[in-house]
C-alpha cells in the first residue's frame, strides 16, 4: 500500500447516503482514509476540523448547493476539491472551475475512473507544494512568489486559485519557451486530462485577467496559435537591458 493511499484523507460530501457509502466502500477499499458529510453546514465544519487532503463535493445539495460550498472552501482554504454531479452541462463544469474547483467527475462514473481523478489531484498538488522556486521579478510591474504562493502586479497582491498557480509555476519555468496544450494539460492537470484543451484555454484566460494590463493584447502569456502558450522570456529581456 502506497504512502499516498494511507496518508490521505477524503472528504465525501452529498446528500445521497446510498452514493456516500459506495464512495466510502470503494475509497477505503483502495487504502484511503475517508470522512464524510451529508449538506453543506457539515462540509465546511468537517473542512474545518478534519482537514482533508482531498473534497469530494456534490453540486446538487438541499441547504447549500455545492458551488456555494466551494466558494465559502475557498475563501480560507486551498484543499483541492473535484466536483461531483449528475449533470453534464458544459455551464456547470465551467461555473465550478471559475470558483476553483480542480477537476470535475459526472455521475454515474466507475470506482476505478473516481480513484483515478484522486490520485491526479493529490500527485499534481504534491508535486507543487514541494517544487517551490526563488522570487522571480518578471518586470517592474510583475513579481512573483511562488514559494509564498504570492503574486504582486503593480504593487499588490493578487490572489490566484490552486489551479492557476499551477498552471503559471509551469509556464514561469519554461519562459521563453512554448508549451504545448498536451503538456500543460499533463503537468497541471494530469496525464488523463490529454483531450481537455478547454481546461487550458479557460485558464490561461483567467490568469491573463489577473495579470496583464490590456488581457486582450497580452504581454506575457503569450498565444502560438495552433500549438499551446508561451511566457514571455523575462530573462533575456532583463539581459538585454543591463
Amino acid at each position: 500500500m502506497s504512502a499516498e493511499k494511507t496518508k490521505s484523507k477524503i472528504l465525501v460530501v452529498d446528500d445521497e447516503k446510498r452514493m456516500v457509502r459506495f464512495i466510502q466502500l470503494n475509497l477505503e477499499q483502495d487504502g484511503f482514509q475517508v470522512v464524510t458529510a451529508y449538506n453543506g453546514k457539515e462540509a465546511l465544519e468537517q473542512v474545518r476540523t478534519q482537514l482533508p487532503d482531498l473534497v469530494l463535493l456534490d453540486i446538487m445539495m438541499p441547504d447549500i448547493n455545492g458551488f456555494e460550498v466551494l466558494k465559502k472552501i475557498r475563501e480560507v482554504n486551498s484543499v483541492p476539491v473535484i466536483m461531483l454531479t449528475a449533470k453534464g452541462e458544459e455551464d456547470d463544469r465551467i461555473q465550478g472551475l471559475e470558483l476553483g474547483a480542480d477537476d470535475y467527475i459526472t455521475k454515474p462514473f466507475s470506482p476505478r475512473e473516481l480513484v483515478s481523478r484522486i490520485r491526479a489531484v493529490l500527485r499534481r498538488t504534491k508535486a507543487f507544494q514541494e517544487d517551490q522556486v526563488d522570487v522571480i521579478k518578471v518586470d517592474d510591474r510583475l513579481t512573483i512568489d511562488f514559494s509564498r504562493r504570492e503574486v504582486w502586479v503593480e504593487g499588490k497582491k493578487v490572489d490566484l486559485r490552486p489551479t492557476e498557480y499551477r498552471l503559471l509555476y509551469h509556464l514561469v519555468q519554461n519562459a521563453g519557451w512554448v508549451n504545448t496544450h498536451e503538456q500543460l494539460l499533463s503537468k497541471v492537470w494530469g496525464f488523463e486530462y490529454q483531450d481537455e484543451p478547454h481546461y487550458v484555454r479557460l485558464y490561461v484566460n483567467y490568469l491573463r485577467k489577473k495579470l496583464e494590463k490590456d488581457p486582450s493584447h497580452p504581454k506575457y502569456i503569450l498565444t502560438e496559435r495552433g500549438v499551446g502558450y508561451r511566457f514571455v522570456d523575462y530573462k533575456r529581456a532583463q539581459e538585454k537591458g543591463s
